[in-house]
């Protein structure tokens, strides 16, 4: 602790009978002006000793509540999973244990089924919380829909027709599936190489229909804790629900969703109680109202039989590398807004890109330019296509190379 500032000394007063008035009043007000300096002084002093006191204060009030919360029983939070004639099926969250404990009085009428509550290290329950979607759900969610259009798509005319039919027209014109006695596709599953479109499908469908696009990653499913993958499943359905028109886009759904195997791992087992969430989930889907849900990958062969049967992707469209004319197309799209000189011929470059994607076909458009930034030129020129086709196919070679073989 620090120690108290010393006090400065009192100010005396001698004066001596023999000295004159002029001498007098010297020494009188030199002791005047000791005395303000000593005031001033000790006023300094009382400033520190009132900041210290509110300190000290504020420093056992921290104390008072510390001690206080030490006093007082941990609560964890659990979740009401059933309620019964004799109380409420509590689950903790984290070690999922399960306990029927009876209600307190006040909470009787206010529990429900699939309530979040506060409980102690006895499973009393000690109060209600309030529903709370996963933050991680939260910023998966887009605001607005996506600036992506169908005429930003090249070569897939086939694809868009199958995905607006099985997701935009149940969204627009949900009478018409009704009269015909029909329900929509519950689901959509593009598959194929890396690059050909599959998100931008998506995107465009939740453009032209206005709704909600939530995006996410098969692999951001899978978490370390147990429960904790299936409960965001849960929780990005319910955001879903409560901003729909809404469309569900799973990306890299391998990753949660491949074959069950026998292994014993607890990895392994929270990844299938994952899915099992995410399948259950899709089962209910036809009573979500205007909710439509994508998937996409490129390991089509690797996917559990579970997640293809109908009743969950009832449409599997292959996303294929683009043809001669689709890459034509698909260069259009990404040159509009580039200035070509007269010489370019996209026919003809779309027939030296074989094999490319329409990923790569945009990287190469971007790449030509360069090569005529770099010139300082404003026009893109046919040799510049040629040098970015050469380099663009060049990189897929020595990724090609550098990729080592598996064997099984």
């Amino acid at each position: 602790m620090s120690r108290s500032p010393s006090l400065p000394d009192r100010p005396t007063l001698d004066l001596d009978p023999e000295m004159s008035p002029s001498e007098r009043l010297a020494a009188l007000e030199e002791h005047f002006a000791e005395v303000l300096r000593v005031n001033e002084e000790l006023h300094s002093q009382l400033e520190a000793v009132r900041e210290r006191q509110s300190s000290l204060a504020e420093e056992v009030d921290t104390l008072e509540r510390e001690n206080q919360a030490l006093k007082t029983s941990s609560l964890y939070i659990g979740t009401v999973e059933e309620m019964t004639d004799d109380g409420a099926i509590v689950k903790q969250h984290g070690n999922n244990q399960e306990v029927l404990t009876e209600l307190p009085g006040s909470l009787v009428e206010k529990v429900e089924a699939g309530e979040r509550v506060a409980i102690n290290d006895s499973f009393n329950v000690k109060s209600t919380l309030e529903a709370e979607t996963d933050a991680r759900a939260q910023a998966m969610q887009v605001d607005g829909s996506p600036d992506v259009t169908y005429d930003d798509i090249g070569g897939l005319d086939e694809q868009i027709r199958e995905v607006r039919e099985a997701v935009e027209e149940p969204l627009l014109n949900a009478e018409q599936f009704r009269k015909v006695g029909i329900d929509p596709p519950s689901g959509v599953l593009l598959h194929g190489p890396p690059g050909t479109g599959k998100t931008m499908l998506a995107k465009a469908v939740a453009n032209q229909t206005d709704a909600t696009f939530i995006k996410m990653a098969g692999s951001e499913l899978v978490r370390k804790f147990i429960g904790e993958g299936a409960k965001l499943v849960r929780d990005l359905f319910e955001l879903a629900e409560e901003r729909e028109p809404a469309i569900i886009f799973i990306d890299e759904i391998d990753a949660l969703a491949s074959k069950r195997t026998d292994s014993k791992t607890s990895g392994d087992a929270e990844v299938q109680r994952t899915m099992m969430q995410l399948l259950s989930e899709m089962d209910g889907f036809d009573d979500r109202g205007e909710i439509r849900i994508i998937a996409a990958t490129n390991r089509f062969d690797m996917l559990d039989r579970a997640i293809l049967r109908p009743g969950r992707f009832d449409r599997l469209i292959e996303v294929p590398e683009p043809d001669q004319e689709g890459r034509e197309h698909i260069l259009e799209i990404h040159t509009r807004e580039m200035n070509l000189a007269d010489g370019v011929d996209l026919a003809a470059v779309a027939t030296e890109t074989d094999r490319l994607t329409g990923a790569e076909l945009e990287s190469l458009t971007t790449e030509a330019g360069m090569f005529a930034v770099r010139d300082g030129r404003t026009e893109v020129s046919r040799e510049d296509f040629e040098n970015a086709t050469e380099k663009i196919t060049e990189d897929d070679r020595a990724d090609s190379v550098g990729t080592p073989v598996m064997f099984h």
